[in-house]
């Protein structure tokens, strides 16, 4: 399960991302409180500053990596705050080095543990392990170089431990959350997509209906009765055999639809007959069935959450590619405003979805219309 919470449900993540500015916030707090309690061990003002500020470094660095207009958060975004934060417990073992009577006080492991925790909702359980034990790995360093100085007698071994403990407890508990969650999403999803199958299988049995009725009508209504007439009729006119090509037009048109006719449509179909809800999908190429099922997620959320007849009146969605290989694609949204349109907010929370499923987003709004311009590459 090598997911993060924020690719499995990324509305979750966007709900944790305060999570991650608190987290900084305390490191901060703890990082100032520390090196003024034992500040008679300081011997180096300059270097315990820099330890300070490259907590606070980490910590802006974290908050601004889980935003989620900066979305999907990456696996180099957690090695650049565990950077940081090891720095600063590096430069606090600088700053007091040769009179760091007590190691427990220091507090490079509590801050470096409290960042990848506080991260754990944008990790997967390897990488924030993986990280904890990295760490450790420079605190145990740390430990080795300033045990001379110690007032604890207590054999190195010993130190390493309480020294590394924070960091192994605190990573440790980011990737049980990780892995925990992500299987709790995961089953989750297994039973809603079995019933979003069915469900889909009973829409689709509908649309077929209502395409064969289509196909029934013009054939009862329109076709038999001019094939009644005709054979019954002397001569065949030039007015008939018009009439033939357009009736042979719209059976040949009803037949497309129906061939033609992907998940996208279907989803246009069941909006425009459940919410009255004009929606108009323009995709040539059927790149709607290229999509990624997290993509169809994702475009399925925004058109249906557009849908509603007090947000818009009118959906129109453009499917195109970008480029001459295909490689590129673009979906454009754009609506004609309800009585009550999206807010900038509200729109954001769905390009931050989006982008977590690998689509470049962009949103723009204004009283008539919305408009959200949507880039992702076509496997």
């Amino acid at each position: 399960m090598h997911l993060t919470q924020q690719e499995a449900d990324p509305i979750g993540a966007i709900s944790a991302s305060p999570i991650v500015a608190i987290g900084a916030a305390l490191a901060l707090a703890l990082a100032i409180v520390m090196s003024w309690l034992h500040w008679s061990e300081v011997g180096s003002p300059p270097a315990a500053v820099v330890a300070i500020l490259l907590v606070a470094a980490a910590g802006v660095a974290a908050t601004l990596s889980a935003a989620p207009a900066r979305a999907p958060f990456t696996t180099e975004r957690l090695w650049l705050v565990v950077t940081l934060s090891v720095g600063a417990a590096i430069a606090e073992y600088i700053s007091t080095i040769g009179s760091n009577r007590y190691l427990y006080d220091d507090f490079g492991p509590a801050v470096i543990g409290m960042l990848i925790l506080s991260l754990a909702p944008y990790c997967t359980w390897v990488s924030a392990a993986l990280a904890g034990v990295l760490a450790s790995v420079v605190l145990t360093i740390l430990v080795i170089g300033a045990s001379p100085y110690t007032v604890v007698d207590a054999p190195i071994p010993a130190l390493v431990a309480v020294s590394s403990a924070p960091v192994l407890t605190l990573s440790a508990a980011a990737a049980g959350y990780s892995y925990g969650i992500i299987a709790e999403t995961l089953a989750w999803q297994r039973e809603a997509n079995r019933a979003a199958l069915q469900r889909d299988a009973e829409l689709r049995a509908g649309l077929a209906r209502s395409v064969q009725q289509s196909r029934v009508s013009v054939l009862g209504q329109e076709v038999l009765p001019f094939l009644a007439g005709v054979m019954t009729a002397e001569r065949i006119s030039v007015a008939d055999a018009d009439r033939a090509r357009e009736l042979a037009e719209a059976l040949r048109r009803a037949l497309r639809a129906g061939l033609e006719s992907t998940w996208l449509d279907d989803l246009a179909a069941k909006v425009r007959e459940s919410r009255g809800v004009d929606t108009i999908i323009k995709d040539p190429l059927g790149a709607a069935a290229g999509l990624s099922a997290d993509q169809r997620s994702a475009l399925t959320a925004l058109i249906s959450w557009l849908g509603d007849a007090e947000r818009s009146t009118l959906i129109r969605a453009v499917l195109t590619t970008d480029d001459e290989h295909g490689e590129r694609g673009t979906i454009t949204l754009v609506t004609e405003a309800g009585a009550s349109p999206p807010t900038r907010r509200e729109l954001d929370r769905f390009v931050a979805v989006a982008r977590s499923v690998g689509m470049h987003a962009v949103s723009t709004s204004t009283r008539e219309n919305v408009r959200v311009e949507l880039n992702y590459d076509v496997e």
